[in-house]
């Protein structure tokens, strides 16, 4: 029997996973390449957004480098003077950060890598209630544009908008096998966001890390960050004008982190309607050393097995004690083996 053959008893769990399977099946015989960061800083206005926007990218560079992680920033470099424009020869257009952030885009979508492109942007955006748009230096750049940079690629997506009006993109960027996170919960919430700061320290943060696996999952992460963002306006006697949302299972919907913080694993697999989190859950900036070791399947496997375990358990007093004790056994061998077979040197 196909080694996945077995992810078709579980459809919720299938339809975040297609993308990955597919990939797996058409290059199974290459060695994949790695995660990748496309940080992108835009346009801060005001000076003390340029230090707060440039400190938040600090801390996902230095995270990149701590997790080995393919790091692509734009944003960030000097911007040419006017008098270095009027003196080039021969002239030639200059590329603009919208032009260079898509031109990446593309590249990093159509790599071959099974392993998840992180599209993580820190500014400010804006919504004229019909098109979302990050601001750039020059150019901005829309959430259809993202969305159409995005439509052919099967490589999984991490996309986090730490920015005003960010949930337009929710909308447009929704897909199966990807996670969208957005500072806020409509384009309506249009005040300077202050999530990404949060989020830039939730990735690498122990007290980030609810399960004490010696890493942060997504969804960890930006749990903490949306707690912390939400006790700053509580603190500080305002009104929230910001409201995080994440969406891992395609539906364009998001969840906001109160309705999920106190939930167990288990009732979030069993939510009905289905709620997300399942996959956001799976994935970590910062991976452990024993994740580390694990390819881009064998993490998959893990990960079903593990939901599999879940369900059983769910169901266990409705069950023969034989019954579940044989089921359990049969979900339990295979986890030990990709324990094993993983830390093999």
């Amino acid at each position: 029997m196909n080694r996945y053959s077995f992810v078709q008893q579980f459809a919720r769990l299938m339809l975040l996973a297609t993308p990955m399977l597919t990939h797996m099946a058409v290059s199974a015989a290459e060695e994949p390449g790695g995660p990748d960061l496309l940080l992108v800083v835009g346009a801060p206005g005001l000076d003390d957004y340029k230090a707060g926007f440039a400190e938040w990218a600090d801390r996902w560079m230095t995270a990149a480098a701590a997790a080995d992680v393919g790091l692509h920033v734009i944003g960030t470099e000097p911007e040419e003077s006017a008098a270095d424009s009027a003196s080039a020869s021969p002239p030639e257009a200059a590329e603009t950060d919208r032009d260079q952030f898509l031109r990446m885009l593309h590249e990093q979508t159509i790599s071959d890598s099974a392993e998840p492109l992180w599209l993580v942007f820190i500014g400010h955006g804006t919504w004229d209630q019909k098109t979302a748009r990050l601001n750039l230096r020059g150019p901005d750049v829309s959430a259809e544009e993202i969305s159409a940079a995005l439509q052919n690629s099967s490589r999984p997506v991490v996309a986090i908008f730490c920015c005003s009006s960010s949930a337009p993109f929710l909308n447009a960027l929704s897909a199966p096998g990807r996670v969208i996170i957005t500072a806020t919960k409509d384009g309506a919430e249009s005040q300077y966001s202050r999530f990404g700061a949060a989020l830039s320290a939730a990735v690498t943060s122990r007290e980030a890390d609810r399960d004490q696996d010696g890493q942060v999952s997504l969804l960890e992460a930006w749990l903490y960050a949306s707690l912390r963002t939400a006790e700053f306006y509580e603190q500080d006697g305002r009104l929230a004008t910001e409201h995080s949302l994440l969406d891992d299972n395609g539906d364009q919907r998001g969840i906001r982190a109160e309705s999920v913080s106190d939930m167990t694993a288990e009732e979030r697999d069993i939510a009905d309607p289905p709620i997300d989190g399942a996959l956001a859950a799976t994935i970590s900036f910062v991976r452990s050393e024993a994740e580390r070791r694990m390819t881009a399947d064998q993490r998959l496997l893990r990960d079903v097995l593990e939901v599999q375990l879940r369900a059983l358990k769910v169901r266990r007093r409705d069950m023969d004690e034989a019954d579940y004790l044989q089921r359990l056994e049969d979900l339990l061998v295979p986890l030990a083996k990709l324990y094993e077979e993983s830390s093999a040197p």
